[in-house]
């Protein structure tokens, strides 16, 4: 039984991931604690083996599509991204900090937002940014 086979029948489980992904980014535009960027990488990833339509519709979005091809091709996420993404996750755990009674939380969200954004900064970036 090749990868095919598993992917085949395991397609609705990343059918599930895809849009459960897409949504948790798109509630993350909004949401200070939940990391955007990741959550809409996932979302393509898995779309790529559950969605074929919803691949495709990501894939052809004028906003996120440059950045899914570049993931796709590259592993490759856009200095801009980066920097938007890091300044967003230090702006919400400074929130967190000034908001949240008990004082682990807030460490430990942040200590979870600090390694997000290392791997976030050690994928390379497109040519050209």
């Amino acid at each position: 039984m090749g990868s095919m086979a598993t992917t085949t029948r395991f397609r609705w489980l990343w059918w599930v991931v895809a849009y459960v992904s897409l949504g948790l980014g798109l509630v993350g535009i909004v949401v200070p604690v939940l990391p955007t960027v990741p959550f809409i990488l996932l979302a393509a990833f898995a779309a790529a083996r559950g969605s074929e339509k919803l691949h495709a519709r990501l894939l052809s979005d004028s906003r996120l599509g440059p950045m899914f091809l570049e993931w796709q091709e590259h592993g490759a996420i856009s200095r801009r991204a980066k920097i938007l993404a890091t300044v967003m996750m230090a702006f919400c755990a400074i929130l967190l900090f000034v908001i949240t009674p008990k004082l682990w939380v807030p460490i430990a969200v942040t200590v979870i937002m600090a390694t997000v954004c290392t791997w976030l900064w050690l994928r390379p970036e497109p040519d050209g940014h």
